[in-house]
């Protein structure tokens, strides 16, 4: 779990830099009305975190709850788009900060413990596993917010 939590650490540190070398423009920019921002995609970031703390957390005292959310929905309801650059950044390092302290503290014996992620309430993962895919989930994100393609698809539609 160590390994895992520095190589959370790492990433929110590489995700902060990137966001903050970004113009606003750039932050802002959809290359289609159904695609998110790098703003959006952050703030879908922010959601996870906040899914996966309370994962963490009641995880611990119920096992098998049924945790899940509707990304869309999230991402819609909290505006990312319109919200202020500076407070997103530092809401989604703080949610993380905190989800990485939580991981430090979770007892040994409750990496085993059972809980519900997705829509199907059979889809039952580990708490150790789900903090895996964490970060998964978070390198997939940042490949996908700072990709070249992704700059080549801005710097043409400028």
């Amino acid at each position: 779990m160590e390994k895992l939590i520095e190589d959370i650490k790492t990433k929110i540190f590489q995700i902060e830099n990137q966001f903050a070398k970004c113009s606003e423009l750039e932050l802002k920019y959809k290359s289609s009305v159904t695609n998110w921002s790098k703003k959006e995609v952050l703030g879908h970031l922010v959601d996870s975190a906040q899914n996966n703390i309370r994962r963490i957390v009641v995880g611990q005292y119920i096992e098998n709850e049924n945790i899940i959310y509707e990304q869309n929905i999230w991402v819609k309801a909290a505006n990312y788009q319109a919200y202020n650059s500076v407070d997103l950044i530092d809401l989604f390092v703080l949610l993380n900060k905190h989800f990485c302290i939580l991981l430090e503290n979770l007892p040994k014996e409750n990496y085993t413990t059972l809980t519900n992620w997705g829509k199907a309430t059979t889809e039952l993962v580990s708490l150790e596993y789900m903090a895996n895919d964490y970060l998964r989930h978070m390198e997939h994100h940042y490949n996908q917010m700072f990709k070249e393609t992704y700059k080549e698809t801005f710097d043409k539609a400028k």
